[in-house]
């Protein structure tokens, strides 16, 4: 049986044993899939072990720290300088992959949204950089709202996309963003569960954007979610992006493929778990 691990500290709840296992079974292939979490002094006696498996995903803070220990890095590992999926090959050596802009791009095609509009993107921090980057490859016209407190982060990224990118993007303060958007893209925790009373941007800002995407899972419906909802706006939760970058990650082992509808199912069967844990708390 093919063996495959989640690595990080912590690791928490993670939905990812349950999401790929279901997608083993899409595959209709036999495999263990394991979470393995251990604190960063012991990453360098985990490497033997993990170079054993058939494959293995990584999340915080491992992201970098594989970096020097992969034989190669697939184009999307080298565009954000992280991996979260390895797959070893049958010689021995192993590529490393970044399926997150995959997972975030299949989620927009998957719900009909083009990022050749303008977007907004929430947040300048690892996930809201690599947003912004993918938005602005796209085609897109993209402003990053933030507080005082990332400026200078957001005026790094805005360097950083001119510069590599040859394209122009816009700052503003995430209190008070203007201005009609086809695309709002949530890259902050505010929502997050336990804190699931709070919303990043002001309501009334909601009824002058198009779609909304909140890269939260948990809840499966943020308060963000519920008022774009109420205001009219297509609505995606993090969980379609989590499910699309486990199984593009298969797509890398495997070479196999999922449909939409598959995806969804799998969407709806996790926030019926994620239900079933908050009931039971």
């Amino acid at each position: 049986m093919e063996q495959f691990q989640l690595i990080g500290h912590p690791l928490g709840h993670s939905m990812s044993p349950p999401i790929h296992e279901r997608l083993f079974a899409l595959e209709e292939r036999e495999a263990a899939y394991t979470l393995n979490s251990f604190p960063p002094e012991q990453f360098e006696s985990h490497l033997a072990q993990l170079m054993a498996l058939d494959g293995f995903n990584i999340t915080i803070p491992y992201k970098q720290t594989i970096l020097p220990h992969l034989d190669e890095l697939h184009q999307s590992a080298r565009l954000y300088g992280a991996v979260n999926t390895v797959r070893r090959l049958p010689d021995g050596r192993h590529i490393g992959y970044n399926t997150d802009c995959d997972g975030f791009l299949r989620t927009m095609s998957a719900h009909g949204v083009s990022l050749d509009t303008r977007v907004c993107v929430l947040g300048a921090g690892g996930v809201g950089r690599m947003f912004a980057i993918e938005c602005a490859r796209q085609g897109g016209d993209v402003t990053v709202a933030v507080r005082e407190s990332g400026r200078s982060r957001a005026e790094a990224l805005r360097k950083e996309i001119a510069e590599q990118f040859g394209r122009k993007i816009s700052l503003c303060d995430i209190a008070s963003p203007e201005g009609r958007f086809g695309l709002l893209i949530n890259a902050t925790p505010v929502g997050m569960f336990p804190k699931v009373d709070a919303c990043p941007v002001p309501e009334s800002f909601l009824t002058s954007v198009d779609a909304v995407f909140d890269c939260i899972y948990n809840p499966a419906e943020t308060l963000l979610l519920r008022r774009a909802k109420t205001a009219g706006c297509l609505c995606m939760g993090g969980m379609h992006m989590l499910v699309w970058q486990a199984a593009v990650a298969h797509e890398y082992w495997h070479g196999c493929s999922f449909d939409n509808a598959s995806v969804d199912r799998i969407v709806d069967e996790m926030h019926e778990i994620l239900l079933r844990k908050e009931r039971e708390a």
